[in-house]
């Protein structure tokens, strides 16, 4: 059995039992209703338990949305065991992690970091780049300078054990080939409504381990990795990023409901787009969809089986297995 999927077992049947309210089986997909006492949050995989009992224990103190999807994703940037978020996740073929990441709310304010080096938390930089600079994006050495200039502490450059050892191994043959399920899916990506009907999203990512340097997914930028509009819903994305640019993933889903269509008929709409889109490759392609509506209602579907995600509110905190096209 691999570590990735040792990792798995041990999140599904260890640690979530340690997690006040969670519910560590895996009950079947039910669309929700709207929360009328607290939040709905949603993130992808099963890292999002953990990140979602964050999310929820910072809405309890600031009653914001865009502070829960904020510091709910900044834990998984600190779990050591995921190689896919943060700066122990596994580099590109250079040997060298980058990160990526996005914010947004349902007015339409949006930040986002891509390519950059030695910021432990990638999702509160995009966070400063939404509230304190007039753009929507920066990069590489930009980013980095933004996050010197606004006081994040900068890390020394170095793999963590794990992501050193794995590439060290990788190096033998230096063979790109991700492993759908395995190496690339682990980005997380949460969606948040409070009893308002206000939404924010994140999405955080180290990336397609052994990438060509340089290379940027679908997790910065807004519509493809993450979309939110007070008016209709939100949408986040998960798996191959270029598959997921390709056809607009989040922003097709959130339109979608804009139209009428139910987030679950929508994530769906998305996976047979992405599919025309990808035809060529698709046994080697994981991508997975999560939505809200207005009403509370939820989607998720995914390409292959094995996508699942974490569903909270103030009360409960359940892993979920969401259905898949193939």
């Amino acid at each position: 059995m691999s570590q990735r999927r040792k990792f798995i077992k041990k999140t599904l049947f260890g640690s979530a039992v340690l997690i006040p309210g969670v519910n560590h089986a895996l009950p079947i997909f039910q669309p929700s209703s709207k929360p009328a006492d607290g939040p709905l949050i949603l993130s992808t995989w099963n890292h999002g338990i953990p990140a979602n009992a964050a999310a929820i224990s910072a809405y309890k103190k600031s009653g914001s949305i865009v502070d829960a999807v904020e510091i709910g994703v900044k834990d998984t940037e600190l779990d050591m065991e995921n190689l896919s978020v943060g700066l122990q996740g596994l580099p590109d073929r250079e040997g060298i992690t980058t990160l990526d990441a996005s914010i947004m709310t349902g007015d339409g304010s949006c930040g986002s970091v891509a390519f950059v080096r030695q910021v432990k938390h990638p999702i509160s930089l995009a966070r400063a780049v939404m509230e304190k600079t007039p753009h929507v994006m920066l990069a590489g050495e930009g980013a980095r300078q933004f996050a010197i200039s606004q006081g994040f502490p900068i890390e020394e450059e170095k793999l963590s054990p794990k992501a050193q050892k794995a590439y060290d191994e990788w190096k033998k043959t230096s063979k790109y080939k991700p492993v759908i399920n395995i190496e690339n899916h682990d980005t997380i990506g949460m969606i948040g409504m409070d009893d308002k009907g206000n939404f924010a999203g994140s999405c955080t990512t180290s990336g397609l381990a052994y990438k060509m340097h340089g290379r940027v997914g679908d997790s910065p930028i807004i519509g493809a990795g993450l979309y939110v509009d007070n008016e209709v819903g939100a949408a986040t994305a998960t798996g191959l990023g270029e598959s997921i640019i390709r056809i607009c993933g989040s922003f097709l889903i959130v339109e979608l409901m804009r139209q009428g269509r139910t987030p679950q008929e929508a994530c769906e709409e998305a996976v047979r787009r992405l599919i025309s889109k990808n035809k060529k490759d698709i046994a080697d392609i994981q991508a997975g969809f999560l939505a809200i509506n207005k009403e509370g209602q939820v989607g998720a579907f995914a390409v292959q089986p094995g996508f699942n995600f974490a569903q909270a509110t103030l009360s409960n905190n359940d892993l979920i297995d969401s259905k898949s096209h193939f």
